[in-house]
């Protein structure tokens, strides 16, 4: 999606979309803690964060609707509606792929291995779009590489929990990349609050139906669980977002999305703090070099 800055002179706003940028990033962190504290398998737990997600937005796009229209909503763009659709799925591809890596492997790891998306969307921008990458790419892209390769080659080697972890994460990061090149098409025919409730919805019914398929409960779990769905639903899927969007329409782009990798490190400090996990040196060294090299990356492409 493409930003814009603050509008000049406009007091007290300059502050306001870079606090919201920073809870937003924030309650993201919180986001593999919720899962790791929910009894319920990967895949439910997305169902429900998307669910929830969808109940809250599903008011405001349909006023949103109403209000534009002055009355009776026309219809949605087919095309655009088909690749909200699309986005949606992969985005519950990336979902179900990343909760089950954090029931796997832990909290950490796997964010981070998820959060190499941008390094495949600036690919995939190559092969679909013909966009032309710089030097900088590159070089994040062999830094990044490196890092995830130190962080977790000596887990998958030893076929631990941990490195099954790190693997899903990684193929998580693949359809999330697959949903934002997606998106940058479909936002082409649809607006931002439209799209997001169309993809939304349609990750729910993805994630539905490979839960039906998969044979997994949906229904008996415990308060706990229900109130880590809520929070996921309500808090990260909802409020989080929205808080990143509002800063996407006063910030400039290069400042939101290397931002966004502050959510892995968060997710880091937490889990040492509140689970107990604890981080090797090769897993410091290598996360923090794969960081690096998404951050060159993104700072590459101008996003």
């Amino acid at each position: 999606m493409r930003t814009i800055d603050h509008p000049p002179g406009a007091k007290g706003r300059g502050l306001l979309p870079l606090v919201s940028l920073a809870a937003g990033v924030a309650i993201l962190g919180f986001a593999a803690l919720l899962v790791k504290q929910a009894h319920a398998p990967g895949s439910v737990t997305a169902l429900y964060r998307m669910l929830i997600g969808a109940a809250l937005v599903t008011p405001f796009a349909l006023a949103g609707r109403r209000g534009a229209a002055g009355g009776a909503a026309p219809r949605l763009p087919r095309r655009g509606v088909l690749l909200a659709a699309l986005g949606g799925a992969l985005f519950g591809c990336d979902m179900l792929l990343w909760m089950t890596a954090v029931g796997i492997g832990g909290t950490t790891m796997p964010t981070l291995m998820a959060n190499t998306a941008p390094l495949w969307v600036g690919l995939g921008s190559l092969a679909l779009f013909g966009e032309r990458l710089r030097s900088r790419f590159w070089a994040g892209l062999a830094l990044a590489l490196a890092g995830v390769a130190l962080t977790a080659g000596r887990d998958i080697g030893a076929a631990s929990p941990s490195g099954l972890g790190m693997l899903l994460g990684l193929a998580a990061s693949f359809f999330y990349a697959g949903f934002q090149l997606v998106t940058q098409e479909g936002r082409r025919h649809l607006g931002a609050l439209p799209y997001l409730w169309v993809s939304t919805l349609a990750a729910a019914a993805m994630l539905l139906a490979a839960n039906l398929v998969l044979g997994r409960p949906l229904a008996g779990y415990d308060a706990r669980t229900w109130l880590c769905f809520l929070a996921l639903g309500g808090a990260v899927q909802f409020l989080g977002w929205l808080s990143i969007n509002y800063a996407q329409g006063h910030m400039r782009a290069s400042t939101v999305a290397p931002a966004l990798l502050g959510q892995p490190v968060i997710t880091a400090a937490l889990a040492v703090l509140l689970l107990g996990e604890t981080l090797t040196r090769w897993h410091v060294a290598g996360g923090a070099a794969a960081l690096a090299g998404i951050a060159i990356v993104v700072r590459s492409r101008g996003a």
